[in-house]
């Protein structure tokens, strides 16, 4: 007589079998985990990206691998990972630029960051940094704005790309002094920045995390930092506020993964993100940076996502801002 299995026994053999399952996922991580920057090595979300990876290493006991996808103001790497399998395998580390300002920029977007990704945590912020090339004339705010003034479209400025923060704050910056300046658009902040010391752009606003070094060596003069008060980096900088009262940008960063990633995967990074950047050299490298390490729990990120999505489409349809697709 054929006997069947019993009931503990048919379970134990189907959770062997089902991707996803308990069992699984009380095994994450067993291999690599990807993490996807969607701008190039060198720039702030790069830089984010690898101090978070490096501490999640070393909590998890597996390699958290920083791949670097460029385009479309890293929505291409938004694409990719929003198709990634959901087992907390594919991350992303990015910004409001990919998150918020993007899909409100680009007519053909696909992803739908609210939608599309359940956030793991906050990572932290930078304010920016109105960077020049030393051989640059302007030496503050005023002379930057004077000579916009005198010669509208003369003065060439660099960002990562269309719809990236340091964009957006340029053009905010256009709008609140009254002049008009030219965009040159890279494919990443690095290169804008190697393009910037080799003086062929003459300034650009820049993450402070991803400059501050050329600040401090005397490749670049900093000008002005875009936070609300000084950075605690650059204690001698002014603000843009000072010249034009009431003007405030920061990059904000964010860790997320596919949506419909096991609830349990998302608890379990947001604790190993939350410890490493409590860590004190991890802080201390923050500092150094002259950015901020805040977290929050996953929520609280999501949330966030959505305010800043529709704080930033305010911005795009009133400034008129436009990106070719």
């Amino acid at each position: 007589m054929k006997v069947m299995p019993t009931i503990p026994v048919v379970f134990a053999l189907l959770v062997s079998i089902v991707p996803g399952t308990a069992h699984a996922q009380n095994d994450y991580p067993d291999r690599p985990i990807k993490m996807i920057v969607g701008f190039a090595a060198g720039g702030g979300t790069d830089v984010v990206a690898r101090l978070v990876a490096q501490k999640m290493t070393e909590a998890l006991h597996q390699s958290v691998v920083v791949e670097n996808l460029t385009g479309a103001s890293g929505m291409l790497a938004a694409e990719n990972v929003a198709k990634s399998p959901r087992d907390g395998y594919t991350l992303m580390m990015g910004s409001q630029t990919t998150f918020a300002v993007a899909p409100a920029l680009y007519r053909k977007v696909t992803v739908n960051p609210a939608r599309d990704f359940a956030g793991i945590s906050l990572a932290g912020a930078s304010p920016l940094v109105l960077a020049a090339n030393p051989t640059f004339g302007a030496k503050t705010v005023a002379d930057v704005i004077a000579m916009a003034k005198a010669a509208p479209g003369k003065i060439n400025f660099g960002t990562g790309g269309v719809g990236t923060t340091p964009h957006m704050t340029a053009e905010l910056f256009e709008h609140d002094a009254d002049i008009k300046m030219t965009h040159v658009a890279y494919r990443g902040e690095a290169p804008a920045i190697n393009d910037l010391l080799g003086n062929h752009i003459p300034m650009m606003f820049a993450n402070l995390s991803a400059v501050i070094a050329d600040i401090e060596a005397g490749k670049l003069r900093a000008l002005a930092v875009t936070g609300p008060h000084r950075s605690l980096s650059l204690p001698d900088i002014p603000t843009v506020a000072d010249t034009l009262p009431g003007f405030a940008a920061e990059t904000w960063f964010g860790l997320v993964a596919p949506v419909g990633t096991p609830r349990d995967v998302i608890t379990k990074l947001n604790a190993v993100v939350r410890a490493g950047l409590a860590d004190p050299q991890t802080k201390k490298r923050f500092d150094e940076l002259g950015m901020s390490d805040g977290t929050s729990t996953p929520e609280q990120l999501d949330a966030y996502i959505s305010s800043e999505i529709d704080k930033w489409s305010k911005v795009i349809e009133e400034a008129k801002i436009q990106a070719s697709d």
